[in-house]
């Protein structure tokens, strides 16, 4: 499936994002050199490429498919898993969000909760990837009909073109790119 490729090769970029955030949370923790500012590029990488791009095809068009497709899989609990881990990656950022605004206005102890929320995130995000690649496209590829992964590649081609459109994947990897040369060159 054209889609499940496109998926895996946005979750190396978004591993990518991980070892960048990853990294500035260690430069947060041992006062090392990190501009505060970059936290804006990285959750707006976070918010439009890994969430509203890659999740919003995942969650709206592949697990939909999968769970009025094949019914052994949505009772299992598997893919319910997989909203709950995006919730929860949400739900980290958000609090990563407000860490970085208390640390901007003065309080130094928002350092545990930039970087509690941040690492949290990576290491969720992290395995999230790792049972997607390796277990829950195998699934859809496997399991789905014909008809239905022609319909799940061509839903998600025209999200694509919009996001193509929108200027979305060139922004987030060109951002994406600069604080990998900043944080990790």
């Amino acid at each position: 499936m054209k889609s499940i490729d496109i998926m895996v090769n946005e979750h190396e970029n978004i591993r990518r994002m991980l070892k960048v955030v990853r990294e500035i949370s260690y430069r947060v923790l041992t006062n090392g050199d990190f501009s505060l500012e970059d936290f804006g590029p990285v959750t707006d990488f976070i918010k439009n490429y890994a969430d509203k791009l890659h999740h919003g095809k995942e969650e709206d068009i592949l697990f939909e498919a999968m769970n009025s497709e094949i019914q052994k899989l949505a009772k299992s609990g598997a893919i319910t898993g997989m909203y709950i881990e995006h919730d929860q990656g949400r739900l980290f950022i958000a609090n990563l969000l407000k860490g970085v605004e208390a640390f901007r206005a003065g309080e130094d102890r928002a350092r545990l909760d930039i970087i509690a929320n941040a690492i949290a995130y990576t290491d969720l995000l992290d395995r999230h990837i790792e049972k997607e690649n390796t277990a829950l496209y195998k699934f859809a590829q496997n399991m789905l009909s014909h008809e239905t992964k022609q319909k799940v590649d061509a839903d998600c081609e025209i999200v694509e073109k919009k996001a193509l459109d929108d200027g979305i994947q060139n922004h987030s990897l060109s951002s994406l790119k600069s604080l990998e040369d900043k944080y990790l060159g």
